[in-house]
Order: C-alpha cells, then sequence, then structure tokens
C-alpha cells in the first residue's frame, strides 16, 4: 500500500474542558472525526475546529454517538430505530451547518465508541445508522471496523465504506478491538505503534494481544485524540510512514 488515510477523533472539548489537543493533530492527519454534541463538543469548539482543518486541509468527517456526555459516548445504549436513526440525521445535520459555515462539508461518517462497537455487529442498530445516513446524504463515506459485518450491511444497502484500524488499541486473535476495561488494551508506546502500522499499511497484518498475527484489511488508520500522547503517537506513525515511502492521504479523492 502506497498510501493510507490517518484520521483521529477531534472537536471534543466542552466548554472549559479541553480534551485532546486539536491544533496540534491537524497538523499530522488527514482526516479529522468531528463531535457532533452528543458525546461531546460544544458549537463554539466545534466551529473552531472545522475552521482550522479547511485552513489545514483537513477533510471532515461526522463522528455520531448514542446522546450520553456524562459517559463520553462509551456506553452501550437500547434505542429503538427510529430513535437512533433520528439521532444520527440530527447530529449529520448539525455538523453540516458548521462545516457549511466554514466553507466546506462533511464526506464520511464514522461512529463513536459504544455506537461504533455495538453496530459493527449488530445488524438492527447498524441498519438505523445506515437509513440515517441514506436519508440526509447517501454520498456520504461510512467508516466503520475492518473486516466487521457493518460494512457488508452498509455496501448492500448502497453506501460506499472504508475500512478502519486503531493505531493505538489492542485487537483480540478474532480481529475485535480488546475492550478498554481489560489490561492492555489501550497503547501507549509510540515507536511500537509505529511498527504496527507499517506493518498494517504494508501487509494488512496486526499482532493480536496473544501474540497471533490477524488479517486486518483497512484503508483508514485512527489515533484516538483523548489517549495520552496522542499527537506523539500520530508523529511518530507519520515520521515512519514518510521514512517507508507510505504516503497520508485521505481516501476521498479515492471514492
Amino acid at each position: 500500500m502506497a498510501a493510507i488515510d490517518l484520521n483521529s477523533d477531534l472537536g471534543e472539548s466542552y466548554g472549559a474542558w479541553t480534551m485532546g489537543d486539536d491544533d496540534a493533530m491537524l497538523t499530522v492527519v488527514s482526516g479529522a472525526n468531528i463531535a457532533c454534541g452528543f458525546h461531546a463538543g460544544d458549537p463554539a469548539g466545534l466551529y473552531r475546529t472545522v475552521k482550522n482543518a479547511v485552513q489545514k486541509g483537513v477533510v471532515i468527517g461526522a463522528h455520531v454517538s448514542y446522546p450520553d456526555r456524562v459517559g463520553f459516548g462509551r456506553r452501550d445504549l437500547d434505542a429503538t430505530s427510529e430513535e437512533l436513526t433520528a439521532d444520527v440525521i440530527y447530529q449529520i445535520g448539525a455538523l453540516k451547518g458548521i462545516a457549511a459555515a466554514a466553507g466546506t462539508s462533511v464526506r464520511y461518517v464514522k461512529p463513536h465508541g459504544a455506537l461504533y462497537n455495538r453496530i459493527a455487529t449488530d445488524p438492527k442498530q447498524g441498519q438505523a445508522v445506515i437509513d440515517a445516513i441514506k436519508a440526509i446524504d447517501p454520498s456520504l463515506v461510512l467508516m466503520g471496523l475492518a473486516n466487521a459485518p457493518i460494512l457488508d450491511l452498509a455496501r448492500k444497502s448502497g453506501l460506499t465504506v472504508i475500512a478502519e484500524a486503531f493505531a493505538d488499541r489492542a485487537y483480540t486473535p478474532q480481529g475485535n478491538l480488546v475492550s478498554r476495561r481489560e489490561a492492555g488494551a489501550v497503547l501507549h508506546d509510540a515507536q511500537k505503534i509505529a511498527d504496527r502500522m507499517v506493518g498494517l499499511a504494508r501487509n494488512g497484518t496486526l499482532e493480536a494481544i496473544d501474540g497471533s498475527m490477524i488479517r486486518v484489511e483497512a484503508q483508514s488508520i485512527c489515533v484516538h485524540g483523548d489517549s495520552p500522547g496522542a499527537v506523539a503517537i500520530a508523529q511518530e506513525i507519520s515520521n515512519r510512514f514518510k521514512a517507508e515511502g507510505i504516503a497520508i492521504r485521505s481516501f476521498i479523492a479515492e471514492t
């Protein structure tokens, strides 16, 4: 693989509460998953981050979530299909307005946290998210977990999809993300993470938490903006990719 997308979850600060370093991360990544207010983010902060992304030439995606500010969107919610579809439409619509005011547009949708994990294998909630995207803008690309059933479901429903891998998360031998409740779920060593991502970009493989090698076909890599040392991790990946002749480029130009 000569090029791959590098994305990060941004716009997650709220009022006096700061989450991550959006300004620094936007100098490294090619895609910004912007919070839409349901798990994090306030209007002024979102507008500021989107305008900064425009200046840096970074592609914008809607980072939609369950309505769960207190839990940062990481608590599962048994929403009805009607509720979930409306929630996702609402969030995408809000970010579309901010993006238009900033002189850009939303190009893809990446669910956040518990919603992302739930729809990876839950066809009912997955279809509700797909229906929301198709209702508001069927040209939007859905970003989902590599190798997960949601990608096939979205394709069959007529959406373009992008498979994603996580730089700073451990994987099970089955190709799923190790739960954040388990030891070793979040990775912190920037050099080791960069080594893993070079292997992913070159060979489509990752080492699982038990030491086995698993196949992970992905066109985008995520570095969580709220992880400790997130910017340093993203910069190390970028530096290693440059040294290896791997370009960081948004998938949007190829869809």
